[in-house]
């Protein structure tokens, strides 16, 4: 840390930098001192901002790895550089997106934790109906009480939510208390107040364009932290109008065109059987804490017309919504999957062994030792993520803490075989303890292997502590985003470099860029396993970034295109070597079938779905699952694919 008598200097070490809810953090100790305090982000240029304004502090664009100057003056300057430089070093009491949306133990779920859902449609996605709005004498008093009004509301929210849901998702409605009481805000809605607009009408425009200010932001999860901003709108519209909350206490599936997280946690989860929105995305505030509740939900159903009252379904597994639905269909669907969630919890620790006699081993992907804990029935791991397990770092892990962090990883899964992946950084994943330069286009810039060879001693530093690890527990390590030959050999080489002879390290490499998996024949030479990462595959196989909202539909993993490029894989890969799934596609019990009808005979799911990965597979006869999978890489689209499992499913 840098510091002077004005101003320190801080890291953003949390996985999506200076959102909303680390931001409110921000301004929330920003304002308890007598002092002006700003931030400047070193890293872009943007700033000096005033650090007691959300919507200036949460539009800095400060993302993880980035540098910021907080500057101070006043009274207690000093007591407020302190305590900022305090909650950074704290990476601003972040909760990452994925802890936030798992459970706490002994937490409140009253949703059935499903992923199908059937019953009436309620429609709330009507924008707030201003027609009937007639000024008063005194429009900034309107404006002040609708800001107190939706306030309360807020708060008894944000108390609800810790007390059912969880602190995490709680802290979500302090940065939208925040914004009702942010001054850049506020001096906005006067001024146009000042020069003759109504109330909603000021309130709407500035809330308005600091929403599109939030969604020019260049990390993703910060751009659908302009939900929370539309919410905060809305709330304050309704009260200047007098319009009632939007959801209904009907029972039936609620059909939104954003999930804010105030509606989330208010619905009343055993009356809304399950949550449908127009919008793609899944890691907005309001996802988060209905799937924290264990609300059925589905993303992305777009522009498809719902009429109020209508029939409606959804599975989201397969993607799916329909209007109007065969209701014993999914009727049976709900029966059947929650026969199969239990029926898997039960026989979780037994292994996937298909009705021909064939074991699949189903491991569980993990980014911390709690994930590892948490992963019931898994064989081990199929992927540590090393760039998560170490993300909040602010200098680089030293070779005796990631020994010890690998080694608890292998005792949370019972010294079960665990698969390393290197330092797997670039594109939307940087690293806080390594700087990288800005690039055009970084996710097909420098990424995962290529990083380090121009900077070698921390890749150097990680094979040491993989390989003493090894000395003790079954151990694989996996060099990520290779595309060539000579990138292997140098990988190799400089294993061999640390002296890893007679170290039992078996070591592969990730499949994730499709000249990787033209030429696998030649690239896994000498290698004992390849682990394809679907993720990256699908997403440069159809040249379609999967956290963009307008292209994410065509970056699905059942593209055909895809399937051959694994199929190419299985079947070309010299002989001895191993073929692994580590990416979301193997997550899908569908899918996961379908690999194994590929070939795949180790596959890597997130944790929750390992029981469930290995029921399906135990009443999966391997011959037909061939046949299948054939079938589905002569088909022209993905939704093709999905028609075909299901019938295969069915029958």
């Amino acid at each position: 840390m840098v510091a002077s008598d004005n101003f320190v200097e801080v890291a953003v070490g949390n996985e999506h930098g200076l959102h909303a809810r680390p931001a409110a953090k921000v301004v929330g100790l920003a304002r308890r001192f007598d002092a002006r305090v700003t931030l400047t982000n070193l890293t872009t240029g943007r700033g000096p901002v005033d650090a007691g304004s959300l919507s200036m502090v949460a539009t800095l664009n400060a993302q993880q790895g980035h540098r910021l100057r907080v500057g101070a003056s006043g009274p207690e300057a000093q007591d407020a550089l302190a305590a900022i430089s305090a909650l950074a070093e704290r990476d601003f009491d972040d909760v990452p997106a994925a802890q936030a949306a798992r459970p706490s133990v002994g937490q409140s779920k009253s949703g059935s934790g499903l992923d199908v859902a059937i019953g009436p449609a309620i429609v709330a996605d009507r924008d707030v109906d201003l027609a009937g709005y007639r000024a008063g004498e005194n429009e900034q008093q309107r404006m002040q009480d609708a800001r107190r009004a939706s306030e309360e509301q807020l708060r008894t929210l944000r108390d609800q939510t810790a007390k059912t849901v969880g602190d995490a998702e709680a802290a979500i409605f302090d940065a939208q208390l925040a914004l009702l009481d942010d001054s850049v805000v506020l001096d906005s809605v006067a001024e146009e107040i000042g020069g003759g607009a109504n109330a909603p009408r000021a309130w709407k425009s500035a809330l308005d364009a600091l929403a599109s200010s939030f969604e020019g932001l260049d990390d993703p999860y910060q751009r659908e932290r302009a939900q929370d901003v539309r919410s905060v709108r809305d709330r304050v519209l309704r009260a200047l109008v007098g319009a009632a909350e939007p959801v209904s206490a009907d029972a039936g599936v609620l059909v939104v065109r954003e999930l804010d997280a105030a509606t989330a946690a208010a619905v009343d989860a055993e009356r809304i059987t399950g949550i449908a929105v127009r919008a793609a995305g899944t890691t907005g505030h309001g996802v988060i804490v209905a799937r924290s509740r264990g609300i059925p939900l589905i993303t992305g159903i777009g522009e498809v017309e719902v009429p109020p009252g209508a029939l409606v379904g959804f599975d989201a597994r397969a993607g799916s919504f329909v209007v109007n639905p065969d209701a014993n269909v999914f009727r049976t669907a709900i029966r059947e999957r929650t026969a199969e969630r239990e029926t898997a919890l039960a026989d979780a620790e037994q292994p996937a062994v298909t009705v021909d006699g064939q074991t699949i081993q189903v491991f569980a992907n993990v980014g911390s030792v709690q994930d590892a804990a948490d992963a019931r029935g898994a064989d081990g791991s199929g992927l540590v993520r090393t760039e998560v397990l170490f993300g909040d770092r602010q200098v680089a892990p030293t070779v005796e803490e990631q020994v010890e962090a690998f080694r608890a990883i292998a005792a949370a899964l019972g010294g079960k075989p665990i698969t390393i992946r290197t330092w797997d950084i670039g594109g939307d994943k940087p690293l806080p303890f390594l700087a990288q330069g800005k690039e055009a286009n970084p996710f097909l810039g420098q990424r995962g292997i290529r990083v380090f060879r121009r900077r070698p001693e921390l890749l150097r530093d990680q094979l040491r502590a993989i390989c003493q690890v090894a000395l003790e527990t079954p151990v694989q390590l996996m060099f990520p985003m290779v595309t060539t030959a000579e990138e292997v050999a140098w990988a190799l080489a400089e294993l061999a470099d640390i002296g890893s002879s007679g170290w039992g390290v078996k070591v592969g490499i990730m499949v994730e860029v499709p000249a990787a998996a033209l030429r696998i024949s030649s690239l896994a030479e000498g290698l004992d396993f390849v682990s394809i990462g679907t993720n990256d595959l699908t997403q440069y196989t159809t040249a379609a970034d999967r956290g963009n909202s307008a292209v994410a539909p065509l970056a699905d993993g059942l593209d055909p295109a895809v399937l051959q490029l694994i199929d190419r894989v299985v079947r070309e890969v010299p002989a001895g070597v191993e073929v692994a799934v580590c990416g979301d596609l193997a997550s899908d019990p569908a899918a996961a079938v379908l690999l194994a009808g590929l070939g795949i005979r180790e596959l890597s799911a997130v944790g929750p779905q390992v029981p469930v990965i290995k029921s399906r597979l135990r009443r999966t006869d391997l011959t037909e699952a061939a046949k299948t999978a054939a079938h589905a890489l002569t088909l022209t689209s993905a939704t093709a694919v999905r028609d075909l499992l299901d019938r295969s499913q069915a029958e």
